[in-house]
């Protein structure tokens, strides 16, 4: 059945509530209506804007099909849809990210890794970030040329490659010089593991978790 485009607004919108819904402080993408933006700011209810207007302190730059640019306390951002919220507040600006966990109490959303698009898994029993193969080529990682290390999976001992990462974004946090593994199996999800999370202090509050960067 093809969705109306009120549809495929109403089911983005409902997916993205959750990840919302305790967020202090925040503003996020929720959608595209023509040449607006629909921007969520501190939890409220949508709000159309468009290039050169502004909702809450928040001024919208440009508006492009998956991803709108703004710009908040002076500082420029890029909102992509079915990201994390960005923080509002020259404060805690690229150095704090607040996820809400999914029904079954995973933290999944979107991110990027060298620039690249990708979906993420929160794993903190996991050492190292690990990308399957699929992705690792999709993103253009030259993981050939990493170390050769061996690894266990449910189904015996397998090669992985061990490697570096230039950066791994999430929301508007972004840090650089990260390890991981690339298994040559494809997974479902990009699993961020604590060479990763080792970069930020980590608190979880029921279905809420803050990662604020250290310095």
């Amino acid at each position: 059945m093809k969705r109306t485009p009120a549809l495929a607004f109403s089911v983005a919108l409902a997916l993205l509530s959750p990840m919302l819904a305790d967020a202090q402080s925040a503003v996020a993408l929720a959608g595209i209506l023509g040449s607006k933006a629909l921007l969520v700011v501190n939890g409220s209810a949508p709000r159309g804007v468009g290039a050169g207007e502004s909702h809450q302190g928040v001024i919208v730059l440009a508006v492009g099909k998956e991803e709108a640019v703004v710009e908040i306390d002076g500082a420029r951002r890029s909102l992509r849809l079915g990201e994390a919220p960005v923080s509002v507040g020259s404060a805690s600006a690229g150095k704090r990210v607040v996820l809400a966990a999914d029904s079954r109490g995973h933290f999944i959303n979107t991110g990027q890794i060298n620039g690249q698009h990708m979906q993420y898994m929160v794993d903190t029993g996991a050492s190292m970030v690990a990308i399957g193969k699929p992705d690792a080529d999709r993103m253009g990682l030259t993981y050939q040329s990493g170390q050769p290390v061996r690894m266990s999976t449910a189904n015996g001992v397998t090669q992985a490659w061990r490697i570096r990462l230039n950066s791994v974004r999430v929301g508007d946090v972004e840090v650089f010089g990260i390890d991981a593994v690339v298994t040559p199996q494809p997974m479902p999800y990009v699993l961020l593991g604590n060479s990763f999370l080792g970069q930020f202090q980590m608190t979880r509050t029921n279905e809420q978790m803050v990662l604020e960067k250290r310095n």
